[in-house]
Formats: structure tokens, C-alpha cells, sequence
């Protein structure tokens, strides 16, 4: 499976963003989704993630409240929608595919990546 990550950009704070991630193979539909980022010097880290019905979404603690994850099955989409972005949101942002299906911060249980994309905030 192939991911291709879009929508990333340069914004101000308080702005708005969605990021999509295609997947290139309908077994999309199956697999759990989550979306991870990292910023210069840090490790990569844990964003978001969705199951392969779409439910139960978790969300790191920063961004609770001002992300939302969302997937389209019939488009084989996963969607960040980021609001009242901040500079402490500038990364580069990857979306992720775990076969299993599951909900997991972990980014060993994705096989799955995208080639990630930059979104910058400027205060």
C-alpha cells in the first residue's frame, strides 16, 4: 500500500488546515490510520489515529480539541482537519497504515507510511 500526504503548508497561528492521506489500494478500507509528526530535532511523535470503521478516534493530548481525524473508505482518504494551529504544530506531518485495523499511538504497529508533509506556523 502507498500513501501520498497532502495539503501541508505555511500558515499563521490561529489558522486552519486539513491534510489528506490517499491510499493506492482498497485494502485501505480494512486498515486502522493514524497520523504522526515530527518537528526538527525531535522524535517523531503520535498525532492521531482512527480504527478501519472510522471510530474511535484518539488523539494526543496537544492537539485534543483542535484535530480531528476523519477517513472517507470509498475515496481511501484519512483527513486531519487542524484548527487554532499554533507554532508548536510546525512539523512534518505522516500518515500511517496498520493492517490490523487498531487504534495505536505506536509507531511500530504501522507498516504503512506516507512521505510526510510540512506544515509550518508562524505566530
Amino acid at each position: 500500500v502507498q500513501l501520498q500526504a497532502c495539503g501541508g503548508g505555511l500558515v499563521q497561528a490561529r489558522d486552519s488546515l486539513r491534510l489528506s492521506c490517499a491510499a493506492s489500494e482498497r485494502t485501505f478500507s480494512r486498515f486502522g490510520m493514524g497520523w504522526f509528526r515530527q518537528a526538527p530535532g525531535k522524535e517523531r511523535e503520535f498525532v492521531a489515529a482512527i480504527n478501519w470503521i472510522g471510530g474511535s478516534p484518539a488523539y494526543a493530548e496537544s492537539v485534543k480539541g483542535r484535530f480531528t481525524i476523519s477517513r472517507d473508505s470509498a475515496k481511501m482518504t484519512v483527513y486531519l482537519q487542524m484548527n487554532s494551529l499554533n507554532p508548536e504544530d510546525t512539523a512534518v506531518y505522516y500518515c500511517a497504515a496498520d493492517r490490523a485495523g487498531r487504534v495505536t499511538s505506536r509507531p511500530g504497529d504501522y507498516q504503512y507510511w506516507g512521505q510526510g508533509t510540512q506544515v509550518t506556523v508562524s505566530s
